[in-house]
């Protein structure tokens, strides 16, 4: 499932390439016929995510929400221009050095193996097709008639001019207005890329420690707080040396503030590189094995029967909530 860091990015793309433009919306594969003739020939006037949902504002104020869920992916085509907020001076995402994916020696990137980076082949105006989705590699570029034909199972297609996204697979796709999105968002909890003032840690703080469910369950509930997926629950909680079965109103206030303050570091450096980087202080060439692959780039995730990185102990794998968790019970006591 995509985690918070690619909702934003994939936000970031549509409001470079479709806000401010006419487009034309259809459902392919049918299932979302109603809903797009609704939207069909409107304007888009905004874009935006809040944790793992998505809003696509169009005029006379209606909303398309996007939940990606487990499966679902957006596959882009046409003329594509990056965010210039996370793209190098050049367009092309990912080619930002220490801050975002490294070149090798001939100054190309170096691409992540594991699919983590969820844009990392997007970038500058170019005939293209590239899937956004949180573990799928890029769609290999393609020289064909534009727009061009739907593959797959398109539950939504989103065209400009110059540009297509195909949504297929989501677990949440509808229209709904203003005050339907704010209906949403309420019941989220907050978002540090969208409020990273004290306030809204203070809020996340007060809804964890309320509670007797286990830390490593209430941070991937989204009405505590927003965004945080498997990979980043796992490092999160190695990160501040916490025992992820011990209930939210026994871990100490100030833990659960640093852990708000570490959320808003990682979610940054996410949104910034495409990847979850969860490590510090590492040495440029460790930095570089790290953004191109993810067994140099976390700390417990996806490291089951390995040592731990700090005391040799081996890495736990179980299951809670029914999403697998990674843990050292020994640094994490």
């Amino acid at each position: 499932m995509p985690e918070g860091h690619s909702v934003h990015r994939i936000a970031r793309q549509f409001a470079q390439n479709f806000v401010g433009h006419r487009v034309s919306v259809s459902s392919p594969q049918g299932r979302f016929a109603e809903g797009a003739a609704v939207l069909d020939g409107r304007t888009v006037t905004d874009a935006k995510a809040v944790g793992k949902q998505m809003f696509l504002e169009f005029d006379d104020g209606l909303w398309l929400r996007v939940h990606l869920g487990l499966y679902g992916a957006w596959d882009f085509a046409g003329e594509i221009r990056s965010d210039p907020t996370i793209a190098a001076s050049n367009g092309r995402m990912g080619q930002t050095n220490q801050r975002g994916t490294v070149l090798d020696d001939d100054d190309a990137p170096i691409h992540d193996a594991d699919g983590e980076n969820s844009l990392h082949s997007i970038g500058a105006p170019r005939r293209a097709r590239v899937r956004m989705s949180e573990q799928s590699s890029p769609l290999a570029e393609i020289d064909e008639r534009f727009p061009p034909e739907p593959v797959g199972q398109v539950r939504v297609r989103l065209l400009t001019e110059t540009t297509v996204a195909d949504l297929r697979g989501p677990t949440a796709c509808e229209v709904i207005d203003a005050a339907g999105v704010q209906a949403v968002i309420d019941r989220l909890g907050p978002d540090p890329l969208l409020d990273p003032s004290a306030e809204a840690g203070e809020r996340f703080v007060s809804r964890a420690h309320r509670k007797g469910s286990p830390i490593g369950l209430l941070l991937m509930d989204q009405q505590i707080i927003s965004g945080i997926g498997n990979v980043y629950r796992a490092e999160l909680l190695f990160r501040a040396r916490l025992d992820p079965h011990r209930t939210g109103k026994t871990v100490p206030v100030e833990t659960l503030r640093e852990i708000w303050l570490d959320w808003t570091r990682l979610l940054a450096i996410g949104v910034e590189t495409g990847q979850m980087m969860t490590m510090d202080d590492l040495s440029a060439a460790d930095y570089r094995l790290a953004m191109a692959n993810r067994a140099d780039r976390h700390w417990v995730y996806k490291r089951e029967g390995l040592p731990c990185r700090v005391c040799g102990t081996n890495i736990l794998l179980e299951e809670m909530g029914a999403r697998k968790l990674y843990w050292c019970p020994n640094c994490q006591r």
